[in-house]
């Protein structure tokens, strides 16, 4: 019996935190919304200007600088699927990594299907999927937590190479692979007419054929830490 009644009290709390969802969404919707109905600018045909846009301009053409690698090549305007991609070749004293960067490009730009386009591009076999994440290491600001970061992690090959692949959304206080995510962040800048800019990251490391993508994870984190820092640094701060 008491398991009974516990298990209707966890249910009643469940209920509970959906209504809770739900009402803010219902607020959410209507503070974005109705502003819109009244004066018929309505935010997703006429949103608000992306602040930072020359600088994420200036990296789609010029790409990043990251400390700890050295640029080896870049080329700018490569077609992958419907966009264009910025390719830079990087490496360090232990490996050469492949970054593709493909930034917002405009208020009405947001991302779409940029993943199954790169595996479309490459034509790679995938195995190994998981999610992993990181913590951005900033300064300390009042009480806000540090920014945190999931991507895409997993093995691709081809009948050439084999490699890891790290991929995400970076956006001003984190990131995600998730296009959701990025909605959700989006929606809550425009209550302060503003936008959620973003850049679309793909890292791919070349590794053992077959390799264990284990043994590079640690190279790959540090790495999508070091991006993840200075795109906040150097990108995201205009806005």
């Amino acid at each position: 019996m008491k398991q009974m009644i516990s298990s209707r009290k966890l249910l009643r709390r469940h209920e509970l935190s959906k209504i809770v969802v739900l009402v803010f969404l219902l607020v959410l919707v209507g503070v974005v919304a109705i502003p819109g109905y009244a004066t018929g600018r309505w935010p997703w045909t006429n949103p608000p200007p992306v602040a930072n846009l020359k600088q994420l301009r200036s990296l789609r053409q010029n790409g990043m600088t990251i400390p700890g690698w050295e640029v080896v090549r870049i080329q700018n305007n490569v077609q992958i699927g419907g966009h264009r991609w910025l390719v830079e070749e990087v490496k360090n004293h232990q490996t050469i990594a492949i970054l593709l960067l493909l930034p917002q490009n405009g208020p009405k730009n947001q991302p779409q299907v940029e993943w199954l386009d790169i595996d479309g591009f490459h034509r790679w076999q995938t195995d190994f999927h998981r999610t992993l994440g990181f913590t951005v290491k900033l300064a300390p600001i009042g009480d806000k937590s540090p920014p945190t970061v999931e991507t895409r992690f997993f093995r691709s090959w081809t009948p050439q190479q084999t490699f890891a692949v790290m991929q995400w959304y970076a956006w001003p206080n984190g990131g995600s692979p998730a296009t959701s995510r990025w909605f959700w962040e989006d929606s809550i800048a425009r209550l302060s007419n503003r936008r959620a800019s973003w850049v679309a990251v793909s890292i791919i490391l070349p590794i053992q054929p077959q390799g264990d993508i284990k043994i590079v994870e640690p190279l790959l984190e540090s790495l999508g830490q070091t991006i993840q820092t200075q795109l906040m640094a150097e990108i995201f701060q205009f806005e």
